[in-house]
């Protein structure tokens, strides 16, 4: 398989691609990373340094690949927290190019614009981007579940609404949506659950709440639960396989008492996931 991944770089730590391409890589997947902006660390540290890529060198890149005859062998194309409109455009043009390559290749969005607490903290332009043109170009989507709730419209608060605004999200034109972070009143303390909506159902996954913030993990559950997706064609084992290597990398970075992930030393759970955790088909 191979994974063209247009996301943002960091030296120090692992967001973007340097979180999402080193566990592909491990599970066997080759990935052509295209990269965004090359900063010294991701912004949530309040400062940062180095270049925002232009859109311009962006897409030359994507060509430079394309004149090497590689497009038809793309299998996917990921894309994460894009930092400008312009990106969209380029993101959504290696999307067609790929595809007019490879008919059978998809494009896999994780459409980032915030979460239910910090709320949006990407430029006010791009949550309706991703919600007017990107979104309905993917055929994979991995929201949280306050961006599901931006997506649709929605309020999703527990498991019914969020299948309801899932299903609303379907309708937009990706047909699989993976929703992490979901929380419910139902559900008991100390824990949280993905849920993963297809043609063919839904199924959800509980796993312990480690209590810690995690830049770049939403990167890893992505690409993990993407890649699985399409080498097995089974939601309910992608899941499982996701949740599990994620679960694994968050204990050994909280364990750590380090901020950054622990992405090379939980390299293990990565090609062997555990699977302790059960995926409850719910629809």
């Amino acid at each position: 398989m191979k994974v063209l991944s247009i996301q943002s770089a960091v030296a120090y730590g692992h967001v973007g691609n340097s979180a999402a391409v080193f566990p592909l890589q491990r599970i066997g997947v080759d990935v052509l990373p295209v990269y965004t902006v090359n900063f010294s660390n991701h912004t949530g540290y309040g400062v940062w340094r180095g270049p925002l890529i232009s859109p311009e060198d962006v897409r030359a890149v994507i060509t430079g690949i394309e004149e090497r005859g590689v497009l038809p062998e793309i299998d996917v194309v990921l894309s994460g927290y894009q930092g400008g409109e312009g990106i969209a455009d380029v993101v959504l043009d290696a999307v067609a190019r790929v595809k007019a390559a490879n008919p059978d290749a998809v494009y896999a969005c994780d459409p980032v614009m915030g979460n239910a607490v910090s709320g949006c903290f990407v430029a006010p332009a791009i949550p309706v981007l991703l919600r007017d043109r990107v979104v309905p170009a993917a055929d994979i989507i991995t929201p949280n579940q306050f961006e599901l709730g931006f997506l649709t419209g929605t309020e999703p608060g527990d498991l019914d609404s969020t299948l309801v605004s899932a299903d609303l999200a379907r309708e937009m034109g990706p047909s699989t949506v993976l929703v992490t972070s979901v929380l419910q009143p139902e559900a008991p303390d100390g824990t949280i659950e993905m849920l993963a909506v297809t043609d063919d159902g839904a199924w959800i996954v509980q796993t312990p709440r480690i209590p810690m913030k995690a830049n770049g993990s939403g990167d890893v559950t992505a690409a993990l639960f993407t890649a699985h997706l399409q080498q097995t064609g089974d939601a309910a084992l992608a899941l499982s396989r996701a949740a599990s290597s994620v679960f694994d990398l968050l204990q050994t970075t909280h364990d750590s008492g380090e901020r950054e992930l622990k992405l090379v030393e939980a390299q293990r759970f990565y090609a062997d996931p555990r699977m302790q955790f059960e995926v409850r088909r719910v629809r």
